[in-house]
C-alpha cells in the first residue's frame, strides 16, 4: 500500500489520511449495531457503540495492521442474534452491513476522485486511491466464510440449523485459522478473487477509475 513510505516521505498527507481509514473501520462497525438495532437487538446500542467517538470503537493491534498491512479492525460490535426479529434475515443484514458501508465509502471516494477540484490536488490524489483500495480490502476479507468473518454470518444464513453449529464452533480457533490461511498465502487469491467482482460492480457505474 505503500503507507509507511508515505509516512516517511509525505507526514502530511499520511495524517490526512488517516482519518478516513480509521473512519473506514469505526463505520464498519457501527453499521453492524445499526443494522441489528433495526432488527430489534439494541445491545450494540446500550455499550455505546453508536457513536462516532473513535475511542469507542478502536483495537490497537487492528489500527496498527489497517496501517501497515492494509487490512485491520475494530472492537467487534456485541450483537446477540437471539433478539433479532427474522432471524435468519437479521443476521444476514447484520453480517452484510459493514462490509457494505466499506464498498460506499470506496464508492463515494472514487466519485470525489472524478472531480476537478480534488484530482488535481496532490494530496488527495494520493489519499483517496489508498483510501479505496483499503475499504474494497476490508470488504472483500470480511466476506471471507470462516468465522468471526463477516461472510460466515452470511454463510449461516442458507446453511440448516446442524451446519450452523458445525460452523459456529469453529469461531473459538478462526482467528488462528485466518492467520495461518493468510501466512502461508492460501487466502490472498480468494481475497483477489473478491476484489475483483466488488471492482467489477463498481465499474458498472463507473466504468473505468
Amino acid at each position: 500500500m505503500g503507507l509507511l513510505s508515505l509516512l516517511m516521505n509525505n507526514p502530511v498527507t499520511f495524517l490526512l489520511l488517516a482519518v478516513p481509514l480509521l473512519y473506514s473501520v469505526i463505520l464498519h462497525e457501527i453499521a453492524h449495531g445499526l443494522v441489528a438495532s433495526w432488527f430489534g437487538d439494541n445491545t450494540a446500542k446500550y455499550s455505546g457503540r453508536l457513536t462516532l467517538n473513535p475511542m469507542a470503537h478502536l483495537d490497537p493491534m487492528g489500527t496498527l495492521m489497517l496501517f501497515f498491512v492494509g487490512f485491520g479492525w475494530a472492537k467487534p460490535v456485541p450483537v446477540n442474534y437471539n433478539n433479532l426479529n427474522n432471524s435468519r434475515l437479521g443476521i444476514m443484514a447484520v453480517a452484510l452491513a459493514g462490509c457494505i458501508t466499506n464498498i460506499l465509502l470506496a464508492t463515494v471516494a472514487i466519485f470525489l476522485m472524478q472531480l476537478q477540484v480534488f484530482n488535481t490536488n496532490p494530496a488527495f490524489a494520493t489519499i483517496f486511491p489508498i483510501v479505496i483500495k483499503i475499504n474494497i480490502i476490508l470488504a472483500a476479507f470480511n466476506l471471507i466464510p470462516i468465522p468471526p468473518l463477516d461472510g460466515s454470518k452470511v454463510l449461516m444464513g442458507f446453511l440448516p440449523e446442524e451446519a450452523q453449529s458445525n460452523l459456529a464452533r469453529i469461531e473459538p480457533y478462526g482467528f488462528f485459522i485466518i492467520i495461518i490461511l493468510l501466512y502461508t498465502g492460501i487466502l490472498y487469491p480468494v481475497i483477489d478473487f473478491i476484489q475483483s467482482i466488488l471492482y467489477g460492480l463498481i465499474g458498472l457505474f463507473f466504468g473505468n477509475f
